[in-house]
C-alpha cells in the first residue's frame, strides 16, 4: 500500500474509478509536470446525488461536501493521466464554481469543502491558489464543478 493509499485509508476516504465524461473531453491531461482535470462533477456511481441550485434548492453545506466528492472525482481524473496519485507533490491551483441562486454569496464557503480535503489528504503541499466563482447553472444542473491543477514528479 502506498504512502498516499495509507492517508486516504485513514481519513476514511476512497478515490473512485474515473467517471465516464459526459461530453466531448477527457478526464485529464498531463502537461510537462503538471496535470489538469477537466470540470469534476459530484458524480457518486455515474449518478448526481443532489441538484440544483446553492441557496435554493440546495443547502450551502450539502454543497460544501458535493465539493469534496469533487476532490476524489479529481484525484481519479489524475491517477488515469499519470498512473498514480503517489506522483502529486503539489496541489496547485483549484477553481470552483457553484451554481448559485441570485442571493446567494457563499461560494468560498462551499469550496471550503475541497480545499480542506485536499489541505487533509496531502498537509502542507495541498495549500493552493483557488477562485470560487458563482454560476447561474452547471452542466447536468449539477451544484458545484470544480478543476484542478496538481504538480506530479
Amino acid at each position: 500500500m502506498s504512502k498516499l493509499d495509507e492517508r486516504l485509508a485513514e481519513l476514511g476516504v476512497v478515490v473512485p474509478a474515473t467517471s465516464k465524461p459526459v461530453a466531448a473531453y477527457i478526464p485529464a491531461v498531463a502537461s510537462g509536470n503538471l496535470v489538469f482535470t477537466s470540470g469534476q462533477l459530484p458524480m457518486v456511481d455515474g449518478v448526481l446525488p443532489t441538484t440544483g441550485k446553492v441557496g435554493a434548492e440546495v443547502a450551502p453545506d450539502a454543497a460544501k461536501a458535493m465539493a469534496r466528492t469533487c476532490v476524489l472525482n479529481g484525484l481519479a481524473a489524475a491517477r488515469s493521466a499519470i498512473g498514480s496519485l503517489d506522483r502529486i507533490t503539489r496541489v496547485v491551483k483549484v477553481v470552483g464554481f457553484v451554481a448559485s441562486d441570485p442571493s446567494f454569496t457563499g461560494q468560498p464557503g462551499v469550496i471550503n469543502g475541497a480545499s480542506e480535503l485536499l489541505a487533509e489528504i496531502f498537509g502542507d503541499a495541498g495549500q493552493h491558489a483557488r477562485s470560487a466563482v458563482g454560476v447561474a447553472a452547471l452542466p447536468l444542473d449539477a451544484s458545484v464543478e470544480i478543476e484542478f491543477v496538481f504538480e506530479f514528479a
